[in-house]
């Protein structure tokens, strides 16, 4: 009897022997198949689009990276991500900038890239504009640092000096392009590399025809500012840098329009009347002779090129066209000047413009 009850027993615990095997298997194979599902499994949605770019503030830290991307609607599920993220030690590597999310991410390569700080730059882009206050809020809208942060620091003098500037002549320090910067910049980043994008540009050819102007950096930008404010005719600018150039040589005053604007700190006047030119300001090139303190604007490239290239001519005046087509009548004397002036006044007379 004791034999033939081995002989069954030993087949049965065979038996189980291989089911639990086989139990342990497929709890490893369903273990291995949740941590690549956590892993590895599509979690990133960015709607329709194929991208969308995720910002994360300087100073930010796991919780709000992950809160960001699921206020978002950009992850399928938080607690896989936040799993993962873990695992990799984010909370220790967050870093602040421009990421750009790709639909179908996975949890894996979406920490990755969050704690490697591998972020897209920014294609920075301003134009000519008439205050620093319009240029720092073009900017403030393309990167981290605000447009407050931008005038504060612009409007202090310590630090302005030692980017070589003060507070009249700081408009020339923007040079109007597109720059590549990273969203994460700062008030003080973005002006140190205008700093530095400004030395680069007046580097090489222009500095050698600024030395033929007689004019230092700063001089050419007010001149340049000036003329941008006279017309907006790319083929006329050349030109009219030509006229200022020649009543500097002669020590006459500019007369110009745009620093009696300035002075008066009202752009939108059409007509510049006596009462005006009365306005006592270093700005004011019909009382003060020379160029003003700083440029009027933040001048724009075509308009610097044309005082770096000026027309060669004897004209010392010229007055707007009466047919406002934006363009110049240019004269050599007063007398012909002031005949090109009365058909402007006389125009502006029947269209009613007093003003």
């Amino acid at each position: 009897m004791s034999r033939k009850t081995k002989t069954v027993k030993r087949p049965l615990f065979k038996r189980v022997l291989v089911i639990m095997s086989l139990l342990v298997l497929l709890a490893g194979a369903g273990s291995a198949y949740l941590l690549w599902h956590t892993v590895f499994r599509p979690n990133v949605t960015t709607g329709e689009a194929e991208y969308a770019f995720l910002n994360i503030p300087t100073g930010s830290d796991m919780d709000v990276v992950l809160d960001m991307l699921e206020e978002n609607s950009f992850i399928v599920n938080r607690a896989t991500l936040e799993w993962v993220a873990g695992r990799k030690n984010y909370r220790n590597n967050v870093n602040p900038g421009r990421y750009r999310l790709t639909s179908g991410m996975n949890n894996n390569d979406l920490v990755n890239m969050l704690r490697s700080g591998t972020q897209v730059p920014v294609n920075l882009v301003f134009i000519s504009h008439r205050t620093i206050e319009e240029i720092a809020s073009v900017v403030g809208r393309q990167i981290e640092a605000d447009s407050t942060a931008i005038v504060e620091l612009v409007r202090d003098s310590e630090f302005i000096a030692s980017i070589g500037f003060d507070g009249a002549t700081i408009p020339g320090l923007f040079i109007p392009n597109t720059y590549q910067v990273y969203w994460n910049t700062s008030a003080e980043q973005f002006l140190q590399r205008m700093r530095r994008e400004y030395d680069r540009f007046w580097s090489g050819e222009r500095d050698e025809k600024r030395e033929e102007t007689g004019l230092d950096r700063s001089g050419v930008s007010t001149l340049a500012s000036i003329i941008s404010e006279e017309t907006v005719m790319a083929d006329e600018m050349p030109v009219i840098a030509g006229v200022y150039l020649n009543r500097l040589k002669r020590g006459m005053r500019l007369q110009a329009d745009p620093t009696i604007k300035y002075a008066i700190g009202d752009f939108t006047v059409n007509r510049i009347l006596r009462v005006h030119l009365e306005a006592d300001s270093p700005y004011n090139t019909y009382m003060y002779g020379g160029l003003p303190p700083g440029p009027i604007t933040v001048p724009p490239v075509q308009a610097i090129d044309a005082v770096l290239n000026p027309q060669r001519h004897d004209y010392l005046y010229f007055s707007a066209r009466e047919d406002f087509s934006g363009y110049h009548r240019f004269a050599r004397t007063l007398a012909e000047h002031n005949r090109n002036a009365r058909l402007y006044r006389n125009a502006l007379n029947q269209r009613g413009v007093f003003r």
